[in-house]
């Protein structure tokens, strides 16, 4: 790990440590501990970490990012920080500057379209945008008669209908009802779309990772402190086949994502190496999180479903975010058809080259 990601790491890991406990964050009821939080992760750049000092950010590198959202999926993080990041980078694709506060891109799902008319105004609707009630900016991919654009939009502009993922955070409808951005520009040659998608998959496959990391830790504790029938349960062979699954569960997403995130960090360009690398971990990772999620409950027994319990947060957010950015059966079939459409010969040499 390069020293400037351990700075990175170091200091996002000891502001979530500080300040997104998730104990004291599950008996907050009125939402407190989010303004601390977020200036915090401000006044060290973390929200701008994609986006180059020319134009507003921190210049961190992608490496460093990921790094980042690896951390705050460990600590199941309610912000959007990871939606912010992503805007950011996204904006700086068009070199359009970043404001400041939090951000969200839109469309989130590969089946949504915005639309630039020939006027230059946006139309559309973008289902399942996370945190777009708390974002003051939206990052906008758009097509347009002239091509593909990069647009930023003031969210006071947009009509948003308000919805929630089963982490309970926004989980929104954009609505885009002929809105002038505010500054847009063409997209690179070669960005469209599936681009978006793929790097919103792997930085939730990062988030999923992080939070298979914390239920199992959580997990191996809570079965040390429990006692049943004068033992402690983490004694019981059944007990311990399920957490060496959960720990295989972890282990595999970690490496999943974390393989897709050093492909995209090392890569010039979106290719198919990159394509197969960040389907593959969105898949795994989304599987993982159902499979994982599964065996933390059953550990814990009824205790681990209620609401004054933590595992929750870690467990509900990391099966919202298979949803996002693609889920993983539409992932599935899309790597089957790029798979295909590339024929039989070409496949091992694809798997090969990483």
């Amino acid at each position: 790990m390069a020293e400037s990601e351990n700075i990175v790491l170091e200091t996002a890991e000891k502001i979530f440590a500080d300040l997104a406990d998730a104990q004291e964050i599950n008996h907050d009821k009125t939402g407190a501990w989010t303004a601390p939080l977020w200036q915090a992760l401000t006044d060290a750049g973390l929200p701008l970490a994609w986006v180059s000092e020319e134009l507003g950010g921190a210049g961190a590198s992608l490496a460093d990012g990921f790094a980042v959202l690896g951390a705050a999926g460990r600590f199941a993080l309610a912000v959007p920080l990871a939606e912010t990041m992503l805007a950011g980078w996204l904006l700086a694709q068009a070199n359009i500057a970043s404001p400041g506060g939090e951000m969200t891109v839109a469309p989130a799902g590969p089946k949504d379209r915005i639309t630039q008319n020939p006027d230059g105004m946006l139309s559309g609707r973008a289902r399942g945008v996370p945190f777009a009630k708390a974002a003051k900016h939206v990052a906008v991919l758009a097509h347009g008669v002239g091509g593909i654009s990069i647009a930023l939009v003031d969210a006071a502009e947009l009509r948003i209908e308000s919805g929630l993922n089963l982490g309970g955070d926004h989980s929104d409808t954009v609505i885009f009802d002929n809105v002038a951005p505010k500054i847009s520009k063409p997209a690179p040659a070669g960005f469209d779309q599936t681009t978006l998608m793929l790097m919103g998959g792997v930085v939730r496959s990062l988030q999923i990772a992080g939070a298979l990391e914390s239920m199992l830790d959580i997990s191996v504790k809570y079965s040390n402190e429990r006692v049943a029938f004068e033992k402690k349960i983490s004694k019981f062979q059944a007990v311990q086949h399920n957490l060496a699954k959960l720990a295989g569960e972890s282990a595999a997403a970690l490496a999943a994502a974390t393989s897709a995130a050093d492909a995209i960090a090392s890569a010039s360009a979106f290719d198919d190496a990159v394509f197969l690398e960040a389907v593959s971990a969105k898949i795994r990772c989304a599987e993982a999180a159902e499979k994982g999620g599964a065996i933390a409950h059953q550990v814990h027994g009824a205790i681990g479903f209620t609401i004054e319990h933590i595992l929750h947060r870690y467990s509900l957010r990391a099966l919202a975010w298979r949803d996002d950015f693609g889920s993983e059966s539409f992932w599935a079939v899309e790597l089957g058809n790029r798979i295909v459409a590339r024929g039989a010969d070409e496949l091992w040499p694809l798997v090969a080259s990483r």
